[in-house]
This record gives structure tokens, sequence and C-alpha cells, in this order.
């Protein structure tokens, strides 16, 4: 008797992002996961166990992959201008799928909202301390308001806009920004 392969959890969690990318969050099934990674049902819910576990585990997938691009971004500023700067580039100028992985999975947890908890967290940590700030809090709040519409209308194909557009509508965030 061979060993069982073993299952690349990584390698189903980028297949599942692929999935509600291309087909939408309803798309998302444990069948259609397991199709996409040539495996059985039964090995996805080995690794997941539910639906909602695995939604639960891209989302950790992806707040782990931002949270080490911020600190490479921040490289050891701290400033609340550096946050939003970092942000901003990992959110529009990213050259992998990362702003585009964030909008699939978001449109997968607007079908489970029990997961939105953890959703709702990482917008307090980057709305900390821009309530406090004075005039400049006011700026990094409509850039981060304006980072995330434009992921938003982009990710999800709502604005056609060319590269230059995009380019220059990035600038216009930018310019809200002072580090």
């Amino acid at each position: 008797m061979g060993r069982r392969p073993s299952i690349n959890r990584d390698q189903v969690l980028a297949l599942a992002e692929r999935i509600v990318a291309e087909r939408g969050a309803a798309a998302l099934t444990i069948e259609a996961v397991a199709q996409a990674a040539g495996i059985s049902k039964g090995g996805v819910q080995s690794c997941f166990g539910t639906k909602e576990a695995m939604i639960g585990a891209m989302l950790d997938r992806w707040f782990q992959d931002y949270a080490i691009g911020l600190a490479a971004e921040l490289d050891g500023q701290e400033s609340l201008a550096a946050h939003m700067a970092a942000h901003l580039a990992l959110s529009l100028d990213a050259t992998d799928d990362s702003p585009a992985r964030g909008a699939a999975l978001l449109a997968a947890l607007l079908q489970h909202p029990e997961q939105l908890h953890a959703v709702r967290a990482w917008y307090a940590e980057r709305f900390a301390g821009l309530f406090e700030a004075g005039a400049a809090g006011r700026a990094l709040r409509l850039a981060l308001l304006a980072i995330e519409g434009a992921v938003l209308l982009r990710h999800f194909g709502l604005a056609q806009l060319d590269a230059g557009q995009w380019s220059v509508l990035r600038d216009d965030i930018a310019s809200l920004i002072r580090v």
C-alpha cells in the first residue's frame, strides 16, 4: 500500500481564490476547488473541513501576505503617512495579484458574514490614529477611502480606465499623503 499523496494547502487556497476571481463568489464550492486541484472533495474537506473554514484560511493567508508586504514597504518608518503610502503601494502599485485576491476574497466574505469580524478588525487597524491626527488625518482618511474605492472599481471591472488614467488617479491619491 503506497503513501497517500499530500495536499499542498497553499496551492488549494490559490485555486480557491482564482475560482472566486474568475467565476464569482457563488462558484466557490468544495467540489469546484477539488476539481480545480485534481483532488477529491474529501481531500479538500480534510484540509479545511468546511467552505467557511476555507474562506477563513483564504482570509488568513491574505492578511499574512499583506503584513509581509506592509513591513517591506514601511522599511522601518512608522508614521501614519508612511503607513498610508505603503497601503497605496500595496493596493495600486502591486505587480502581483494581491489586490485582485483581496477583492475576490471580499466577494466571498459577503456571502459569509460570520467572517467579517476579521475584515472589520483589519480596517480598524487602517483607520487607527487617523481621526486623532487633525488636518493630516483628514487627508489620510480620504486617501484610504480613495484607495479602497479604486481597488474595488478596478478589480471588479466597474471602471474601464486605461493604464494612464489609473496612473493619474494613483498620483491624485498620493498627493493626499505627505510622508
